[in-house]
């Protein structure tokens, strides 16, 4: 509401009854001057909407209450004020213009920030979808890899028992082959002593036969007596005549003779055959080289050889116990020269012997350095000890072992280690070892960032800390949508008050110097170059105290 000021400044003179001519051209003088004053004023009054201020003539105007008398100062006082009021007015009009373009651009960027958040919320659920995708993959891809490793653990496994069931039989087969040549040596021998035997049992039979027929061609003629000693074969009509010849006496002992001389003639032809039988049977088990060599030889010829290899192996230098005697002469070797063999080779027995004992150790100590390795279950009866198998065990027990520390183990083996590398190179896309530990330095960093953007957001909406990441967003992104929220966002902010907008402008422009000075200090006193790296460094420092 405006209040229209009606100005008389027409100077007060005493009413008279008479006027002078002089005061009343004064009067118009004066007027003119104050109404060209008063327009400018009621230009700027006009211009801003208000009533400009007209003059009124006392004679006019009756009503004496309805207008207002000022004198000329006052007049001057009240011109300048109101030209002061309008101008601060439009000062203030312009003033509050900016603050609305201002805070119509602050609008505007509230809402850009608003869209931009929910473009990131929606970014961060289609990260987190393409993680989990990610991660299943990365499940399935080790599930076949620990499925193929289990299937060539299990084919490794298999591999092994068939090859320890291949050299069992192939030690039984050894056993019997050796077995069959002691055989076959010892029918050679009882064949050997048997055709000896039979060609004296015939020399002896010829030479009584021989005699028998001596002695009775005594009694015969000269004649028939040269017909015999002619022959000298004895052939088998021969031996007819002579049967025929001779007493009756000697017919028994002949027929006799003739029919032993006729089953020992079979059972040599019986023992010829077995004995080719033997030989084709050698040819096809043995080499050709062993049976030419085993069949020239004779028993003390077989016997001298054996004790010649005999007292070179035990008297070899790279042996382990040798004989403390000079080494035999190459002519050859006596029976009881044996004896001193034996020394040497009852050691040697006693050791072999005592490889049992030091495998059954061998295995308590790999069960209590290795519980995590299934046991062997011992060894067959049947399958002979080798060194190389316990040198073999030894390394692996040193192996799996720590060199500094003698009874703390290390549970991974190194096949176990260099299969989680060659996982985080392909999960990383690495081609060295080297670029495993950026990487996951990077996704620690992440992570930690991530951790701590989701424990603040979670401080900031008062939500629990065991509320998932997937509730957090939907959350964020219903907050962040709803118009409600968004007002009283707006409210708590202050936008709608200007004045409150500059105080906290004020405030920040107070507080953030000191606030990055000691934010600044923090940074370089943990020797960090992030925020989010603040945090973790006070608690590697509070646990170096601990």
């Amino acid at each position: 509401m405006f209040i229209i000021f009606l100005v008389v400044t027409a100077p007060l003179f005493e009413w008279g009854k008479t006027r002078i001519v002089n005061s009343q051209t004064v009067c118009e003088t004066m007027q003119q001057e104050q109404q060209a004053e008063w327009d400018d004023v009621n230009k700027l009054l006009q211009r801003h909407g208000f009533k400009p201020v007209h003059f009124a003539d006392p004679v006019e105007n009756k009503n004496l209450s309805d207008l207002i008398l000022l004198d000329k100062k006052s007049a001057g006082e009240i011109r300048r004020t109101l030209k002061m009021m309008l101008t601060d007015s439009e000062r203030r009009q312009a003033l509050i213009q900016e603050l609305v373009k201002s805070n119509n651009q602050l609008k505007e960027e509230a809402h850009e920030h608003t869209l931009g958040a929910a473009q990131q919320c929606e970014r961060a659920a289609e990260l987190e979808a393409l993680l989990a995708v990610v991660r299943t993959r990365v499940q399935d891809l080790e599930d076949r890899c620990l499925a193929k490793a289990v299937q060539q653990h299990s084919h490794t496994q298999q591999l092994q028992r068939e090859n320890q069931e291949a050299q069992e039989r192939c030690q039984v087969l050894e056993q019997k082959l050796s077995e069959q040549r002691e055989e076959v040596a010892q029918l050679r021998r009882k064949l050997y002593f048997t055709v000896k035997e039979e060609e004296q049992r015939l020399a002896r039979q010829g030479r009584a036969l021989q005699h028998v027929c001596n002695t009775a061609s005594r009694q015969n003629s000269p004649a028939e007596q040269q017909s015999v000693n002619g022959e000298p074969g004895g052939s088998h009509v021969a031996n007819q005549t002579k049967i025929k010849n001779v007493t009756p006496s000697l017919k028994a002992i002949l027929k006799a003779y003739q029919e032993q001389q006729k089953g020992s003639a079979a059972q040599i032809e019986e023992l010829k055959r077995e004995v080719e039988r033997l030989k084709r049977e050698l040819e096809t088990r043995l080499p050709k080289e062993d049976n030419t060599a085993e069949s020239s030889e004779d028993i003390g010829l077989c016997a001298h050889y054996l004790l010649d290899e005999i007292s070179a192996v035990v008297n070899n230098p790279n042996s382990p116990l040798r004989l403390h005697r000079q080494k035999p002469s190459s002519v050859g070797l006596e029976l009881a020269e044996f004896q001193t063999l034996l020394p040497t080779l009852e050691v040697w027995a006693q050791q072999l012997h005592l490889l049992k004992d030091l495998q059954r150790g061998l295995c308590k100590l790999k069960g209590r350095l290795m519980p995590w390795q299934p046991p062997d279950g011992g060894h067959n009866a049947v399958e002979a000890l080798k060194v190389e198998d316990m040198m073999l065990l030894v390394d692996t027990m040193l192996e799996n072992t720590l060199s500094g520390e003698e009874k703390v183990l290390r549970s991974p083996t190194r096949y176990t280690l260099g299969s989680m590398v060659s996982h985080f190179q392909k999960l990383f896309d690495v081609r060295s070892l080297s670029g495993v530990f950026p990487r996951m330095n990077e996704v620690y960093t992440r992570l930690g960032e991530m951790t701590n953007t989701m424990r603040n957001l979670r401080d900031v909406l008062q939500l629990d800390c065991r509320v998932p990441p997937a509730e957090l967003v939907n959350h964020v992104s219903r907050l962040v949508s709803s118009t409600e929220r968004a007002a009283a966002l707006h409210q708590l902010l202050g936008e709608a008050d200007v004045d409150r907008i500059l105080v906290k402008v004020k405030q920040h422009h107070e507080f953030f110097p000191a606030f990055h000075a000691l934010i600044t200090d923090i940074l370089h006193t943990l020797g960090v170059n992030h925020l989010d790296a603040i945090i973790p460094a006070l608690q590697s420092l509070k646990q170096t105290a601990q």
